[in-house]
């Protein structure tokens, strides 16, 4: 409409460009703070992210642990807080009932070999390796000939006593738990087991490096590696052979979490497992910002009416640019409006009149269409989705502008 009034595109573009720099300046003025400790506000958020996704008998569980599993893993480096997003780990499992567990360690999807091995350990200390636990056949090509049954005994008895070796280091280094990601020998698993260490074979690389972060071990790739830095601790482990897994849990301080959920029907499981990751993402994201907004339409509302109220200071035809511009964030209020099944101009209308008498915080209430205080209402966002969208929109808005015409391309090799 500006181009067809006589405005040039690039006073557009420079008037946009205002808006959006002015709009982030706003938006950044209209965030409120919020830190890891806040968990009340943190929850809240979480609940946002996760209505409407068909889960809501088991939101405030699923809630709960991932606020505790993001503040869990949060770290603050150079006075920020950073989150990585690898270190919470979802797993699901079919159950009789829908549930959402915080597990502060690592569940492994296999159990014990020999059912010598105890099936529950407290005080856990455990040896991550990244090479087999048995003997192996050397690359270069040789021949032992047996000329008696002593010479076989003695031989069969040093293969064993090798072996033995290998459990015995973990014993004396007093390790009960072993996580090894090749194979571990019949004689191995069974020593081990005589001496209380529960040990599991081919578990996944992945599994294995993040079972070491979360309690704060490191891979080693043979016994004669061991020592006390290299050795990760937790509370305590279980053996649930109906879920058939190993619990790793109650790691302290843990630098990696696991969160469990479980349901009936797989459908579920999965609409369960795609909420929670997106509610984890947001509150990622608020507890890295320190800072979110507030839902319902109000910013958007309250960045129109303040760009309008800047485009008065700016002269000439850009002020028509921005004016224009304000006009566009109150596409979400209209659209909530409209998906709501209420008359959108009466809508911005109250929303623009309660803005106007400095109500910053006032939104649509989708359920009943009224005007209401959305911080009161607990309706909130990440201030990161809301910046980027600003960005991202008026960007790509700024490059279209200044395109001046098209060839449509007629066919291969033609124009």
């Amino acid at each position: 409409k500006l181009i067809d009034t006589g405005v040039h595109a690039s006073i557009i573009a420079k008037g946009y460009n205002l808006g959006m720099n002015k709009a982030l300046e706003i938006l950044d003025s209209l965030a409120i703070d919020v830190t890891p400790q806040d968990k009340p506000m943190l929850l809240q958020i979480a609940k946002t992210a996760m209505t409407g996704k068909s889960i809501e008998n088991i939101m405030d569980q699923a809630c709960e642990v991932i606020v505790d599993a993001v503040s869990t893993v949060a770290e603050e480096k150079n006075g920020k807080m950073e989150i990585n997003e690898d270190d919470i780990l979802v797993k699901t499992k079919r159950a009789d009932s829908m549930t959402a567990e915080l597990v502060k360690g690592v569940l492994i999807d296999k159990v014990r070999p020999d059912s010598l091995m105890p099936k529950k350990i407290d005080g856990v200390r455990a040896a991550f390796l990244s090479g087999p636990l048995e003997i192996t056949k050397t690359q270069a090509k040789s021949k032992i000939k047996i000329q008696s049954a002593d010479m076989l005994s003695a031989f069969s008895e040093a293969e064993r006593a090798r072996l033995k070796g290998m459990a015995d280091a973990f014993a004396a280094a007093g390790v009960n738990l072993v996580l090894c990601t090749k194979g571990i020998a019949d004689p191995v698993q069974y020593y081990l087991a005589a001496q209380g260490i529960y040990a599991l074979e081919f578990v996944a690389e992945k599994d294995c490096k993040y079972a070491a972060k979360a309690t704060g071990g490191q891979m080693i790739n043979k016994p004669e590696d061991l020592s006390e830095d290299v050795i990760g601790t937790a509370g305590k482990l279980e053996m649930d052979e109906e879920l058939e897994m190993t619990f790793i849990s109650e790691c302290k301080d843990p630098k990696a979490v696991t969160i469990l959920l479980r349901g009936s029907a797989q459908h579920l499981v999965d609409e369960l497992e795609r909420a929670v990751e997106d509610a984890k993402r947001v509150v990622q994201d608020v507890i890295e910002d320190g800072s979110y907004t507030i839902g319902g339409g109000s910013v958007e509302t309250e960045l129109a009416l303040r760009l309008r109220e800047y485009a008065q200071t700016v002269g000439g035809r850009v002020q028509l640019a921005i004016e224009g511009y304000a006009k566009a964030f109150e596409i979400i209020p209209k659209t909530l409006a409209e998906n709501s099944g209420f008359d959108t101009v009466d809508k911005v209308i109250d929303l623009r009149q309660a803005h106007a008498t400095g109500n910053k915080y006032a939104g649509l209430d989708v359920f009943t269409g009224k005007v209401v205080d959305m911080k009161e209402a607990g309706v909130v966002e990440p201030k990161r989705v809301k910046r980027q969208a600003i960005q991202s929109s008026s960007e790509t808005a700024i490059i279209l502008i200044r395109i001046d015409d098209m060839m449509v391309s007629k066919g291969a090799g033609q124009m």
